[in-house]
């Protein structure tokens, strides 16, 4: 049985401390609240507070005849703890549930010990998930839900947990069924239309590349947005493949699948940075066609670096199975991806990677258009005036690519639900726009547009040479 009980309390954190033997014949409950200490349920109970349920084998196998048994509620926002690093989902009250039971580390328990978390209509935005701090994830620790079950309700949460630790419950961002089911099949569409434009790209650029064949600096350029869209055709066809076989395939697969993917995401993206810096090296040091076997190191860059990064993950067995779920918990899709144990990965990776490489491309976007301001200002412009609409032209792909995968951190939270379809159409739709800007641009007027280019190139040049 249960002896006398001893509550205390401090700010952020309430205590019960109580004895328990172990002859006891029934499962020990315990009422909790954000605002009270707790305690013992009684008669008077209403069922508004949480209830923590421990199992009687906890005790049955005591080598004391009575152990002490201490129940926490921190609220960790005054107290400043259980702070995990890139934490997506929000604790319920602020509440963390800690139980200890004597000295010893109690785990494996066949009949799970049982934590309600008590809550109103929770709002369709948001998924809970029970979880528990496991001190051995990060650095600093950080929310698992290993060894715990989840069983939402519509007042309440029920976690079904086989061990003892600190508990809460995580209000995570989620994407009710209708939602999730329309972005795939934007994403689904969009992609195959994209890789039909990308085809009718690579198409157009070596039918630019066989015609003018004595232009250095087009057949450069048109070799950098073919590796472009080469990147592209290849990340929305590993998304297909994604989409169709991961629910099917082996874990071993799955890691390769999820691996393809990844490094496919990041080609694309380090060959967006490769076109701002040819950008950066045509119009302001005028080195890019100089450079001896220019195109060759930059498709060493733009494919290998990400072969390394992937490489690396995957070591670490970054890549697995990835579940898209509803409020509900119903699966919506499976994906082979980044797996949510290794989310520091996914923010390494690809926001940081991307963010670097976005803030970079800015950078040349202003270099950009200040030396166009410059060569206006210098007479270049009314000599020729298409030099402006190159520049133009040129910045314009350049911002269209960086501007729309930049919507991704306005979707960090997925309540955001016209912000995630207007970044799944748009990033859909990559393979049209950068189509139309090809034709835009080098067509009809091929050789005219080339000249402008190098007029710009060799009046930089002189100007330069003349200021050594």
């Amino acid at each position: 049985s249960a002896g006398p009980a001893l509550r205390s309390g401090l700010a952020g954190l309430k205590v019960l401390l109580f004895n328990v033997s172990r002859a006891v014949t029934h499962d020990i409950l315990i009422n909790f609240s954000p605002m009270e200490s707790p305690q013992m349920p009684n008669l008077t109970e209403k069922g508004k507070a949480g209830k923590v349920q421990l199992p009687r084998e906890i005790f049955r196998s005591l080598s004391s005849w009575t152990v002490r048994v201490v129940v926490m509620v921190l609220n960790i926002q005054q107290l400043g703890t259980f702070e995990e690093v890139n934490q997506t989902g929000q604790v319920l009250d602020d509440t963390v549930v800690g139980i200890t039971v004597g000295e010893m580390s109690i785990s494996g328990l066949q009949d799970p010990v049982q934590l309600t978390f008590t809550h109103g209509q929770l709002p369709h935005s948001v998924t809970p998930q029970c979880v528990f701090w496991d001190t051995s994830k990060g650095m600093a620790g950080g929310w698992s839900s290993s060894g715990c079950v989840t069983q939402p309700g519509d007042n309440g949460t029920v976690c079904s947990c086989d061990h003892l630790t600190f508990f809460t419950l995580l209000l995570n961002p989620a994407l009710d069924r209708s939602t999730a089911q329309g972005l795939m099949a934007v994403a689904t569409v969009g992609c195959g239309v994209a890789m039909a434009f990308s085809i009718f790209t690579i198409a157009f650029c070596i039918f630019l590349r066989c015609r003018f064949r004595s232009e250095d600096t087009l057949l450069i350029n048109l070799g950098l947005h073919m590796n472009l869209v080469g990147s592209l055709f290849l990340l929305n066809l590993a998304f297909l493949l994604n989409s169709r076989l991961a629910s099917e395939t082996q874990p071993g697969s799955c890691k390769v699948l999820g691996g393809l993917t990844h490094y496919c995401l990041l080609c694309y993206f380090i060959w967006m940075a490769l076109e701002g810096s040819h950008l950066y090296l045509l119009f302001v040091k005028v080195l890019g066609i100089y450079i001896h076997h220019y195109l060759a190191k930059l498709c060493l860059v733009g494919w290998g670096f990400p072969a390394l990064v992937v490489g690396v993950a995957g070591v670490i067995g970054s890549y697995g199975e990835y579940s898209i779920q509803t409020v509900d918990h119903q699966v919506i899709a499976h994906l082979c991806w980044i797996t949510s144990e290794h989310v520091l990965v996914h923010y390494i990776t690809n926001c940081g990677y991307f963010g670097i490489i976005f803030l970079f491309n800015m950078g040349v976007f202003g270099v950009v258009i200040q030396k166009s301001c410059c060569l206006k200002g210098t007479g270049v412009v009314q000599r020729d005036r298409k030099a402006w609409k190159v520049a133009l032209v040129a910045v314009g792909l350049f911002c269209l690519l960086g501007a729309t995968w930049a919507l991704a951190f306005l979707t960090h939270s997925t309540s955001s639900v016209p912000m995630l379809y207007l970044f799944t159409i748009l990033n859909s739709l990559q393979g049209i726009f950068i189509f139309i800007w090809l034709v835009v641009l080098y067509y009809p007027k091929t050789k005219e547009i080339t000249g402008s280019l190098s007029h710009i190139i060799r009046h930089d040049k002189t100007t330069t040479v003349s200021q050594d």
